[in-house]
């Protein structure tokens, strides 16, 4: 019997694991979709599927990288306010996606280099932070704006669920 090794790794790699399944979830949210869709407001507040993509990208430079002490690429948009959650008509979705492909990858740089009992400090808090706790932290980040996503998606056009729809039977 074949083990993943996933289900089978030390801490770190369980929580980096679990980080990056729903990060996949949120670009799967995306998929087959146009523009307009991406961009169009489902809720009362603007909520809308590329906004909160822009935000994770923009929450995931701020918690593992900046926190951290390392370089985050320039922002043209202020993440302290809620232009991170917005999209701007100048703004491509290929940009967008881009941009969280990009701030990823910045995270994982963090991830894999650092022992989880290492600390970093936001600027916008008064006290060190874990990387453990960043990534409990982010999980949960994630998973709640992949739940929006979902929510969005279905109204949108109807598609539900974290993953594709399996076809035939195993």
């Amino acid at each position: 019997m074949t083990t993943d090794r996933k289900y089978a790794a030390g801490e770190k790699e369980t929580l980096h694991a679990g980080l990056d399944r729903h990060r996949d979830v949120v670009l799967w949210k995306l998929r087959g979709l146009d523009d307009e869709q991406l961009r169009r407001p489902m809720t009362p507040s603007g909520t809308n599927l590329l906004g909160l993509v822009k935000h994770l990208a923009s929450v995931e430079y701020g918690w593992f990288v900046s926190a951290f002490g390392e370089k985050v690429e320039p922002l043209w948009f202020d993440p302290y306010t809620d232009e991170d959650m917005t999209v701007g008509p100048g703004e491509t979705t290929q940009q967008i996606i881009d941009f969280y492909g990009r701030a990823r990858a910045a995270a994982d740089a963090v991830i894999t280099g650092r022992p989880l009992d290492a600390l970093g400090r936001p600027d916008w808090r008064d006290h060190p932070v874990s990387l453990r706790w960043v990534l409990v932290h982010m999980i949960e980040e994630t998973a709640r704006h992949a739940g929006h996503m979902d929510i969005v998606r279905e109204l949108i056009d109807g598609t539900t669920g974290d993953q594709p729809r399996r076809t035939g039977t195993a």
